[in-house]
């Protein structure tokens, strides 16, 4: 294996490779997968120089620690989190220089969920149907990342941004999700509509990368039954027998026998990736007919 490559120290609760995803496989029942927070994925690699799919580590609340074989410039963003490097603080939201040998922490998210890590060159698994990310539903990628593992680094291609600071939204103190109407609304009474779009949820501490779960109160059927398997997109708010909704995220079945009440607009979805459970919920509906 190539010098070019970190060591895992801390391997954290779940830190896992993603990229902008393997879309367009559907029909072969992959799903989509990549980081859950786009935008803060993509902002990472901008202030290394990367292209805006390039991999990066994605953590879970605790983050994760890294020793890198050869000196490399890396960027940490999403959720806001400590960053030392060899103990001594370093710049969130900025890119920082680790020299070789030195422990990179990535530390406990103050806020949010999720914290991105970039490396200039990106972080060099193989990919699989055109993609690097871990994809926890099919198995596809990348293992989880755990202690004492390697994983290689490819070449710098670009120019880090020297910049100061970025703007980065904060995790959301309320998470709004804009929803329009899904294909099987008319299989729940007019009284379960109402509520989806009126009634505040809370976010389930089950919640992970397939699908954000809610605590609240449950949306009544109008038929009884279930439905034949059918296709599921990101973004669908499936109702489940306990009538609480699932959005689907990123790593979400590409089928499923639940009927989908709704669908959220999928430039929400980043801010569904940061909410801490607990988090207040609503659906606001729109082009709600």
């Amino acid at each position: 294996m190539t010098d070019r490559a970190f060591a895992v120290v801390r391997a954290g609760a779940l830190t896992t490779v993603q990229d902008g995803g393997r879309p367009g496989h559907a029909h072969l029942g992959v799903p989509r997968s990549g980081a859950l927070d786009q935008p803060a994925a993509r902002l990472v690699n901008r202030l290394v120089g990367n292209p805006p799919d390039a991999a990066v580590l994605e953590t879970t609340l605790d983050g994760c620690a890294l020793r890198p074989r050869r000196p490399v410039t890396v960027a940490v963003g999403g959720a806001p989190c400590p960053v030392t490097v060899d103990g001594r603080p370093a710049p969130w939201g900025a890119a920082v220089r680790v020299p070789a040998g030195a422990l990179l922490d990535v530390g406990t998210a103050r806020s949010g969920v999720r914290c991105y890590l970039a490396f200039d060159g990106g972080v060099s698994v193989d990919p699989v149907l055109g993609s690097r990310s871990t994809d926890l539903l099919s198995g596809l990628g990348p293992p989880p990342l755990t202690t004492g593992a390697v994983l290689p680094l490819g070449s710098p291609s670009g120019t880090h941004a020297r910049v100061d600071t970025v703007p980065q939204p904060a995790p959301p103190r309320e998470l709004v999700l804009r929803v329009t109407r899904g294909p099987r609304a008319d299989w729940f009474t007019p009284a379960a509509l109402h509520t989806l779009a009126t009634r505040a949820y809370r976010v389930s501490s089950a919640s992970n990368r397939i699908g954000l779960r809610t605590e609240g109160p449950a949306l009544e059927r109008a038929r009884p039954g279930e439905l034949p398997s059918e296709g599921m997109v990101l973004g669908a708010v499936q109702v489940p027998p306990d009538g609480r909704p699932v959005v689907f995220l990123a790593d979400h079945p590409t089928t499923g026998g639940y009927p989908v009440v709704a669908v959220v607009r999928e430039p929400d979805l980043a801010a569904a990736a940061q909410a801490v459970p607990g988090t207040l919920v609503r659906f606001v509906a729109t082009g709600w007919r």
